[in-house]
């Protein structure tokens, strides 16, 4: 079952590259106590990932950070060197976006965002949406019917939602 409003997010780790290589993050500590907006993408370079979803968050950094969002959160289930790279190739790290990995898939199967799509070479794949939680309790969320979509998960939609 998919999560939904009202549902606390799960106790999980995620992973960043950090300046000693691969390192755990708990999801409960960067949301504990803080706003956050979370959105993921099926893979990072994917076309709609890459030109629509990702720029949508970098455009609305802004008003979410007036809105009093601690952090934007962009997931993926691309390995932690892959998020790193295309951080900083979409302009998402210079904005202030921070890219984490669920390379194993636990966080996205754990909240029942998880999809196959074996003719794309998609498997194990995170569906698209976008999430706003107040101390690790989902308040909004937004997810696309269509994984090629960006449109009710994008930046500006679930900054109108607020």
């Amino acid at each position: 079952m998919a999560i939904s409003t009202g549902d606390t997010l799960p106790d999980v780790n995620l992973i960043r590259l950090g300046a000693e290589g691969p390192e755990a993050v708990s999801l409960s500590s960067l949301t504990k106590g803080r706003k956050v907006v979370i959105f993921a993408v099926p893979g990072a370079y994917t076309p709609t990932c890459h030109s629509a979803h990702v720029p949508s968050f970098i455009r609305t950094k802004g008003e979410f950070d007036a809105k009093g969002v601690d952090e934007i959160i962009c997931v993926s289930v691309n390995d932690p060197f892959v998020m790193k790279a295309w951080g900083e190739a979409t302009g998402a790290t210079e904005a202030g976006l921070t890219m984490l990995s669920d390379a194993g898939s636990e966080f996205t199967k754990a909240i029942g965002m998880d999809f196959d799509a074996p003719p794309a070479g998609l498997i194990a794949r995170s569906k698209r949406y976008a999430m706003y939680a107040e101390d690790g309790v989902v308040k909004v969320l937004q997810a696309e019917e269509n994984p090629g979509l960006c449109e009710v998960s994008g930046g500006e939609a679930l900054l109108a939602s607020l």
